[in-house]
């Protein structure tokens, strides 16, 4: 199934928590001098326009990043987020929502990689597209094109498939992002086993995975299943905007898993969450879990 666009959900709750800890992963990675690649294997479009047809018609950012975009309260970590955010607006009008991808190479310095997969092919033509448009900006302005070279690559493939080609990277350093549609059931299960693969091309890798926490099993079972593999150490964060439909339909709630996390993660988390929460409350159900532990090769 390719029916998944991601234009129709960007900028929401779900976004906000797994941007937010992407961005923080990336700067932890920034500390060291040594090159790393990030590789985000379901990419989507790149960037949204929230004033599309498809944004608007749910107008899920307004429950997201549109809680946030306003406040001067913001802790560190939310701010840096959502200074990102803002330098794609210079006007200072929310008009557009920076998917994975643009969130990474913002963050990213000039000699890192970044790798994206996409199989949509609606989506992989958009995501070219904004990275040409990137490339011309910076050229407009005098800056050195960020796709120059090899640094910005996108391939119209599988990122489950492809990702196995690309680990371990040359530097030994990288970050691994894992956001699949979850349309099938099949996809959580790919999640599980991609890693477990992966984990034995590049151990000292960092894998971060986003998921919906819904009422299906398939959604429930994932973190344990992600809790068995082969990493040093393990982080499992939800964030709950509110109760669950009593239809069991809409996305209240979702989780970054991160393997091999920085451990700077967990302290900054314990932090922030709690305000996140009181932030993007829908009800009296919002709130927030967080567990650390180690994997199975301890």
């Amino acid at each position: 199934m390719l029916s998944y666009r991601h234009a129709f959900h960007a900028g929401n709750h779900a976004d906000v928590l797994k941007h937010m800890v992407l961005i923080q992963l990336l700067r932890y990675l920034n500390q060291k001098d040594t090159p790393y690649m990030v590789i985000d294997t379901h990419a989507g479009a790149g960037v949204y326009a929230l004033d599309s047809t498809q944004a608007a018609k749910n107008a899920e950012f307004a429950t997201g990043i549109g809680r946030l975009w306003e406040r001067n309260d913001l802790p560190e970590a939310v701010a840096d987020y959502v200074g990102l955010i803002k330098a794609m607006n210079p006007s200072g009008k929310m008009r557009y929502y920076p998917g994975s991808p643009f969130c990474a190479e913002k963050v990213m310095r000039e000699q890192d990689r970044l790798r994206l997969f996409e199989l949509h092919p609606n989506e992989v033509k958009i995501l070219f597209e904004n990275f040409q448009k990137l490339e011309a900006h910076a050229a407009a302005q005098g800056q050195r094109p960020s796709t120059r070279g090899k640094r910005v690559l996108v391939q119209k493939a599988d990122g489950f498939d492809g990702l196995k080609a690309l680990l371990p990277p040359p530097s030994r350093r990288g970050l691994v992002l894992v956001d699949p549609p979850y349309e099938v059931k099949q996809d959580y299960r790919r999640v599980a086993n991609t890693l477990d693969d992966a984990l034995k091309r590049f151990s000292t890798g960092t894998y971060a995975v986003w998921y919906p926490v819904l009422q299906r099993p398939e959604s429930r079972q994932l973190p344990e299943h992600l809790k068995r593999l082969p990493a040093k150490d393990w982080l499992n964060v939800t964030l709950s905007v509110g109760t669950p439909m009593p239809d069991g339909l809409g996305l209240r709630s979702s989780g970054m898993f991160v393997l091999n996390p920085p451990y700077t993660l967990a302290p900054e988390l314990r932090k922030l969450m709690p305000w996140l929460v009181e932030a993007l409350a829908e009800d009296e159900g919002a709130r927030f879990t967080l567990e650390t532990g180690e994997g199975s090769r301890n």
